[in-house]
């Protein structure tokens, strides 16, 4: 079995993370997460009102047992998005935040020097910061260097499902950040979408639209906790060499004649 996934305080054993919106109703939004396996899920804290437990309120359709990660999605500007963060710890959601500083209402392309100025400002206050950004290790190393617990890059525009469109990029950051924790955010649209980006390197997969927009939500939430699992343990055998020709299954070398 992997070892856990460790974010600040909290160890978890799936290493899908999952969001919230857009779901035709909570119901279907308990039942998707519920069967996703994940132990994480991420909640914007600026457009979804928690309130109280037992009331028929959002956080009555979170499965029980769920870390709540709040994030800053909405976010176009370090104060505000420093503010929400400090709302979320205030209110006792987390000392985890998903950090997200928008740039560009279009495209949700991040802001990533407003990213690294947010995530140095909550790291020295002792947040767990999670950033979302874009895949270039250059950023990469100064969020790091700001405090950034992990790095969560985009595969692909927020929303779009075209799956993993800089597979290299993913590959880069892995390679040159091999004790940072790094979470594929954005982008990912089916089950195969995941697994190659296990197979990459990514720690986590944290997914969204990929569920919420799915046909049946429910099935597509299992066959992405299957997927993100294949994609590890193929991660950790480690992939047969690619070759150019042909080599027999059933080798003749050592037969007798």
């Amino acid at each position: 079995m992997s070892a856990p996934l460790v974010l600040g305080s909290v160890e978890l054993n799936s290493r899908l993370i999952v969001g919230t919106g857009k779901y035709e109703t909570l119901e279907l939004m308990r039942q998707a997460l519920a069967a996703s396996g994940a132990e994480m899920v991420t909640v914007a804290l600026r457009r979804v009102e928690l309130g109280k437990p037992g009331t028929g309120a959002f956080i009555d359709y979170i499965p029980e047992g769920m870390h709540l990660l709040p994030n800053t999605a909405g976010c176009y500007t370090v104060d505000d998005a420093v503010r929400t963060a400090r709302l979320a710890r205030e209110a006792g959601v987390s000392e985890l935040i998903k950090l997200e500083v928008i740039g560009d209402e279009r495209t949700l392309y991040p802001d990533v020097q407003g990213t690294v100025e947010a995530t140095e400002i909550l790291a020295k206050e002792g947040f767990t910061v999670l950033p979302y950004t874009s895949p270039d290790p250059v950023i990469a190393k100064r969020l790091i260097d700001a405090g950034a617990a992990a790095i969560m890059p985009l595969a692909a525009p927020i929303g779009s499902g075209l799956g993993i469109q800089d597979r290299a990029s993913v590959r880069i950051l892995r390679e040159l950040f091999p004790d940072t924790t790094l979470i594929v955010d954005a982008g990912v649209g089916t089950a195969s979408d995941a697994a190659v980006a296990m197979e990459l390197g990514a720690d986590a997969v944290l997914m969204n639209t990929a569920l919420a927009a799915a046909k049946d939500p429910v099935k597509m939430a299992r066959a992405m906790a299957a997927a993100v699992e294949a994609g590890r343990l193929a991660a950790e055998a480690g992939r047969m060499p690619r070759k150019l020709y042909a080599t027999a299954s059933s080798p003749l070398d050592g037969l007798i004649d």
